[in-house]
């Protein structure tokens, strides 16, 4: 369900009693064109203090800080104790995160990479994955259960939602790429608008979720590349263009779920 709140568009997600969650899109912020205008990605050449006041303004939405990783396409996630200081655009590098505290929330940045958020809300664990190609391969998706897990959350008990992503139909890539990406994340070769070997990342995250153990995973099935109230690299760089990124977001309301 698409919402506006404090002049944020969001598209907000049910992950589960005491559980916000919701993926911003591309407008309600205060940077110009070409990051116009809820950039949230500070290594995009945006000023760093619309970075700040773009993040300030997605935290008011969600009630409390929201922190980020550097993400660097890996498959490294990070255990989050602490809020941190205030103003700190980073973690450190990885690319999932996840936490127990109910004192910040979890934001993983994308312009088409797939974004992941994830709740046990009866644990009181939550946690984000940035899930691009190479994330995808190399098992980001594992590795963040495995850590949700261990922080007390049950795969079979994960609420889990799959963000606005580029589709199989706009991601043209050379054939050899295409055949490796379907065979190492066990899904079918895709086809784009075009006719040619494509990536589809929405189904390779979906089946590894499962795969691993998830039952239940909401889609929201819109693509960025087709459409422009999200931030799409690809799209832009077509253009000749840079752009910002938009997140998911995800943050506990209360201690426990009853």
């Amino acid at each position: 369900m698409t919402v506006q709140v404090d002049q944020i568009p969001a598209h907000e997600v049910h992950l589960g009693a005491g559980i916000s969650a919701f993926f911003t899109m591309a407008g309600g912020g205060v940077s110009p064109a070409p990051w116009k205008s809820l950039n949230l990605g500070p290594n995009v050449r945006d000023e760093p203090a619309r970075v700040l006041a773009n993040r300030a303004r997605v935290s008011k939405r969600l009630g409390k800080p929201v922190r980020f990783a550097t993400q660097v396409h890996s498959n490294a996630v990070a255990r989050l104790e602490s809020a941190g200081a205030p103003g700190q655009m980073s973690i450190g590098e990885a690319d999932a995160i996840v936490a127990v505290s109910d004192e910040f929330g979890l934001g993983v940045l994308v312009a088409d990479c797939v974004p992941i958020l994830l709740s046990d809300p009866i644990a009181g664990v939550i946690g984000v994955a940035h899930a691009g190609r190479a994330g995808l391969q190399n098992g980001v998706i594992a590795n963040v259960i495995e850590e949700l897990e261990a922080a007390g959350a049950s795969a079979s008990s994960l609420l889990v939602a799959v963000g606005p992503c580029i589709c199989a139909h706009c991601y043209e890539v050379p054939a050899s790429m295409a055949q490796s990406f379907a065979t190492e994340t066990q899904i079918s070769p895709a086809t784009s608008n075009w006719g040619t070997p494509a990536l589809d990342l929405r189904a390779a995250a979906d089946t590894q979720l499962r795969q691993n153990g998830v039952g239940n995973v909401t889609h929201v099935p819109h693509c960025t590349y087709e459409l422009d109230q999200y931030f799409s690299h690809r799209r832009a760089t077509k253009n000749g263009q840079t752009t910002g990124r938009f997140a998911g977001i995800i943050g506990r309301t209360s201690s426990r779920s009853e």
